[in-house]
């Protein structure tokens, strides 16, 4: 394997965040308080995103209705099979539910490796979020040790990228070399503020069309 993209997966490959979306649509605005708590430090991001959609009250078929209006990117079919003919494999490290993550992914004929936290939707609600507490990228932090996975690849001599938004992404994002590191967002904000150069995007597909310019791995 010589190279691989490991992306997060709301507000990248998407464009907009399932918990957002939830919060604007099916709860009352102070149900985002548990986000103000991981913000100050005072719990986990898992705990957070756990206590958030653990108060989700609403058919399924509603739920799924937020799926489609979280906008994956249009190119994401075509791009998946640009990586794949071009010998990059992409590994999704998303601090949020593979519940939602792998039916968009499946609902566009994607297939990627996802490692995310497990989760089921019970009728009526809520969606039920667990800790991957045996999977080999375990953190207690965000579910997920993304930066874990970036090693993982790292250590087995893959040339890896980096794709991300949010907070949890910075890790990750700053042990890849910075040709290689794509934000937007609140990682973009983190990284300018530690002095880290990085590659701006509004779109995932843009991060393919840049890895696979001949001067991407330059």
């Amino acid at each position: 394997m010589q190279s691989v993209l490991v992306t997060d997966f709301d507000g990248t490959i998407t464009d907009g965040d399932f918990y957002i979306l939830a919060v604007e649509r099916l709860l009352k605005p102070e149900d985002l308080a548990p986000w103000q708590e991981y913000r100050a430090g005072r719990i986990t991001h898992f705990t957070a995103l756990k206590t958030i959609f653990a108060k989700i009250r609403a058919p399924e078929s509603v739920v799924l209705d937020i799926l489609k209006d979280m906008r994956p990117d249009p190119r994401l079919p075509e791009c998946a099979a640009r990586l794949k003919a071009a010998g990059w494999h992409v590994a999704v490290a998303s601090a949020g539910c593979g519940w939602y993550i792998n039916r968009i992914l499946g609902g566009l004929g994607v297939d990627f490796e996802v490692h995310a936290n497990p989760g089921r939707y019970l009728e009526g609600g809520p969606l039920v979020m667990e800790a991957p507490v045996d999977s080999p990228f375990y953190s207690q932090q965000a579910g997920v040790d993304k930066a874990g996975i970036v090693r993982f690849y790292q250590e087995r001599g893959a040339t890896v990228a980096y794709a991300g938004d949010g907070y949890t992404d910075y890790e990750a994002a700053s042990i890849v070399p910075a040709h290689l590191r794509y934000a937007r967002a609140n990682l973009a904000e983190s990284l300018q503020e530690k002095g880290k150069k990085f590659r701006s995007f509004s779109v995932w597909s843009e991060i393919v069309d840049s890895l696979l310019q001949p001067t991407a791995s330059g």
